[in-house]
């Protein structure tokens, strides 16, 4: 096999894992984020409930402020997942892939997912 082939391949593949990464965080990764963030966020406006209808049961205050506590810990490391995986690909080189995976159409986009021309090697 040639080493343009061999490129081509590898062209190929990293446009397909690229595709692949686009997809599964479109349909799996972030919406299981945002579900995650609104549960804690629920969980937080329960303790926060709890908490000022209960004023005067000291038991049911020391509830909520654990509710609003857990509330805020999942808020804080659902936001944090979503700023690492933001972070990651595009410091590998899919934030543009992943636009592009979301709206193919979009200027910029025909040469998202080409890798740049593979140097050339001189035959033996």
């Amino acid at each position: 096999m040639t080493p343009q082939q061999q490129a081509a391949q590898a062209g190929q593949g990293a446009a397909e894992a690229a595709e692949f990464v686009g997809r599964f965080n479109d349909a799996i990764l972030f919406p299981l984020i945002a579900l995650l963030s609104g549960i804690a966020f629920l969980f937080f406006i329960y303790g926060s409930a709890v908490y000022i209808f209960n004023a005067d049961n000291d038991a049911a205050r020391a509830d909520g402020k654990k509710h609003i506590m857990y509330g805020l810990i999942g808020l804080t490391v659902m936001v944090s997942a979503y700023a690492i995986l933001t972070l990651a690909a595009n410091t590998f080189g899919l934030g543009q892939q992943l636009d592009c995976a979301a709206t193919p159409g979009a200027s910029g986009c025909g040469s998202a997912f080409t890798l740049p021309n593979p140097p050339q090697f001189p035959n033996p």
